[in-house]
Order: C-alpha cells, then structure tokens, then sequence
C-alpha cells in the first residue's frame, strides 16, 4: 500500500543479519521506497499485522534458512492471503523453495537487488537506477 503521505510503495524487509539489513533498508530508500525493517521473523509478522505492505522481503541465509522463512511465508499468507512476498537469497536457494510469490536474488549488487524489487512491483512509479 502506497504510503498516504508521499505515495512511495511500502516494503516489510525482514532479515536478522544486524550488518546488512540496515544496508539493504538504505538502498531501497535512495532508490524511492518506504521501508520498515525487522531483525526476526516474530517482529516482522507483528509489524505485518499492524498495517498493510507493498511488498514483504524475507532475507533467507543459506540452505538452513529455507524452512524458517518457507514457514513465515506460510504464516504471511494466512494472515493476509493477498500479500505479496518475496525471499531474498543467492541462486542456490531460489531454486530450493517454491513458497514466495517472487525471488529477488542478490549476490549483492545493489542495483540488481533495486531493479529485482522494482520488477516484483509493477504498481510502484518509476524511480531512477542507482549509479
């Protein structure tokens, strides 16, 4: 849902990596989205319910993540059928799991990763690529 304020698309980045997860958050800003973060997966479900997103993006880390955020991603669209999710993860990953509406792969590239989440929102107004 576009912010009421400044009509940016809305994103839920969730990731518990305390380093990367402010990185990511930054990037998306820059690039013309609102963004709200959660560093767990029970925070960002609380904040998920509290009001209506965009787009949600689950950091998933390495294989071992895959259950816990296949899990979240379950718990999302039991609560709001009609959001959309996406993991973010290498190649490896995506072509481990099935449970997201879209992938956002990202070997970190920051304009890959911004052109990925603006591919996933056909809704959201263009923005430049970061340079």
């Amino acid at each position: 849902m576009k912010t009421p304020t400044d009509n940016k698309a809305s994103i839920l980045h969730i990731c518990h990596r305390e380093m990367l997860r402010p990185l990511r958050d930054q990037i998306l800003r820059i690039s013309g989205f609102h963004v709200d973060s959660a560093l767990s997966h029970s925070e960002g479900l609380s904040i998920l319910l509290a009001r209506p997103y965009d787009l949600v993006l689950i950091d998933v880390e390495g294989e071992y993540g895959i259950g816990e955020a296949e899990k979240l991603c379950s718990e999302i669209k039991t609560a709001r059928n009609e959001q959309l999710v996406a993991f973010v993860c290498n190649w490896r990953v995506a072509i481990m799991t099935n449970c997201p509406d879209e992938i956002v792969r990202t070997e970190f590239d920051p304009a890959a990763f911004v052109a990925g989440v603006r591919g996933i929102l056909p809704t959201s107004k263009p923005v430049p690529l970061l340079k």
